[in-house]
């Protein structure tokens, strides 16, 4: 009906709670307390409650059956006819009430604070059960058929429940941050369901103030929105896919030593965008000069030959890549991990060793990886209490340099490198193999098509490897986002798609001169050359 159309009503500061009733979209604007019908193809919008905007003030949840409003607001759900909306009084909880969802004489209350969603019976108002909240965040909610859908705006995901038994069955991440409201669009043609999500936030921007000095400051401002969530199941994989974007990255060295040296026989290489489930290469070409190809580890590599490198000498080259990139989110339980076979003898080798200066043989790594794990012998809650035991021992900060794991533990302050190898350590200790995979992530300023991109940092993650299924994604540091948890867990098995994944378990790149590779104590690659990276977001990729 609507498309792929990005919906920004005029005025709009903070939508929260989003409904449909039929073919009209009702959202509420938490903070003006505006409840808006909002035409999806113009954005233009009016106001229905002229009149009441004091009561609907601080409403965050919002639903419809039949010709009934419900609205959950501070710690109570109310319900008012639509052409009247007087709200009467429904249910009061004990905390606040964050989202409403209501499924004939069924109702639906999340709420953060208890850590549940509360199922109600209409008619008696009285609990019929409840289900555990599947994230950490403030919870907004609507539902379809047999299905819950939960939007929780801290784990940056939509979340898909059996609304009779409260099961999870699989989880999406959102294409943007703080999902604040959920509804659900029936074709009454095609009888297909599509699934929108609100967003709101706010953004930095340069303002011009011509009374200050200099005259340019930083501000923020409100950004709110509706766009629709497009998702893929596949229970088989254990993950779904969500939104995605065609992306064009490019990635090139410019050769500008810091001191003239001269290099014979230079084989320079850069690893190549990998073929994933979520990402896959449409297509690669050069960057100033030819290359071939290697494969290393099972990755693409591009090689650049130069017969020397001599003083004055001056190059560019590399590689562009055309991208489908999607995010993914795994769901693997404990209980699908308790009998699986034991790690093959190449894993236990290349994964479960000290191979890149990890200090596995210190005393604090060693007694972090007994401390990380406790008594646990389940293969993926030993992963998931490693990533929580470095988030309590490391808070998150930028270095130039990248330290050993005994050096960041001591310290407890680490780069998203240093998160890595740690990491990796105590996983590694502890039987799982790991590897690391980067090397970029593309700015998330999709609205922002067309427009070249260049990221602040480069950007490192891990894959661990659990037998049956694979090699399962996890940030690094991303989701260390509070003292002491609790923790999101939206990247634990999970990628946003914005996340270039790049020669996964090998090195990014390397310099050899005859046939010798060069080391930091040689001559850094930095100090050879200057790298240039550019997305340029293209589209935003169809529905499946």
């Amino acid at each position: 009906m609507f498309g792929q159309k990005t919906i920004r009503p005029l005025t709009a500061a903070t939508l929260c709670g989003i409904t449909f009733i039929k073919d009209r979209l009702i959202a509420i604007d938490s903070i003006k307390g505006h409840l808006l019908e909002i035409d999806p193809t113009s954005d233009n919008s009016k106001i229905l409650n002229a009149h009441q905007v004091k009561e609907f003030t601080d409403v965050t949840g919002l639903a419809a059956w039949d010709d009934t409003l419900w609205v959950s607001r501070e710690n109570s759900v109310y319900l008012c006819k639509l052409d009247a909306l007087g709200l009467e009084h429904f249910v009061t909880l004990p905390y606040q009430a964050d989202g409403v969802a209501v499924w004939e004489t069924t109702v639906y209350v999340s709420c953060q604070r208890l850590g549940y969603i509360l199922v109600y019976d209409r008619e008696t108002r009285k609990e019929i059960t409840r289900f555990y909240a599947p994230g950490v965040g403030i919870e907004n909610l609507a539902v379809s058929q047999e299905m819950l859908w939960i939007c929780d705006r801290t784990e940056q995901s939509v979340y898909a429940m059996d609304r009779a038994t409260g099961e999870l069955q699989f989880s999406v991440l959102t294409p943007f941050e703080c999902p604040t409201g959920i509804a659900i669009h029936k074709n009454d043609e095609t009888g297909k369901e599509s699934i929108y999500v609100a967003y709101a936030s706010e953004e930095p921007y340069i303002r011009d103030n011509p009374n200050a000095d200099p005259s340019h400051e930083l501000t923020f401002r409100d950004r709110t929105f509706i766009h629709p969530l497009y998702y893929h199941y596949q229970p088989d994989k254990r993950y779904a896919l969500s939104n995605g974007y065609l992306i064009e990255m490019s990635y090139a060295e410019e050769i500008a030593p810091l001191d003239e040296v001269y290099l014979p026989d230079v084989e320079w290489r850069i690893a190549l965008p990998s073929e994933t489930e979520r990402q896959k290469v449409k297509h690669v070409e050069h960057i100033g000069m030819p290359f071939t190809e290697e494969v290393i580890g099972g990755q693409r590599v591009a090689v650049f030959k130069f017969d020397s490198l001599a003083p004055g000498e001056r190059h560019i080259f590399g590689w562009k890549a055309l991208l489908e990139v999607r995010g993914i989110k795994y769901r693997i339980t404990p209980r699908d991990v308790e009998d699986v076979p034991k790690l093959s003898p190449e894993l236990q080798t290349r994964y479960l060793v000290d191979d890149d200066d990890l200090a596995m043989d210190t005393p604090i790594v060693r007694r972090a990886a007994r401390e990380a794990i406790g008594s646990e012998t389940n293969v993926l809650r030993k992963m998931h209490s490693i990533r929580n035991y470095v988030y309590d021992q490391l808070s998150y900060g930028i270095k130039p340099y990248i330290d050993t794991p005994d050096i960041v533990l001591e310290r407890g302050v680490g780069s998203c490198g240093e998160y890595v190898g740690v990491l990796l350590a105590l996983s590694r200790l502890n039987g799982i193999p790991c590897r690391t995979v980067g090397r970029y992530k593309c700015p998330p300023h999709s609205d922002l098509l067309g427009v070249p991109l260049q990221p602040d940092f480069n950007h490192v993650w891990l894959e661990f490897y659990v037998p049956n299924f694979g090699w399962l994604p996890m940030e690094s540091n991303p989701d260390d986002v509070s003292e002491g948890g609790p923790y999101p867990t939206r990247f634990f098995m999970g990628l946003c798609w914005n996340h270039i994944e790049i020669g996964k378990g090998i090195t990014f790149e390397t310099v050899t001169s005859q046939g010798v590779r060069l080391t930091k104590e040689d001559i850094p690659i930095g100090d050879l050359a200057i790298n240039h990276i550019r997305f340029t977001i293209l589209k935003e990729l169809p529905p499946f």
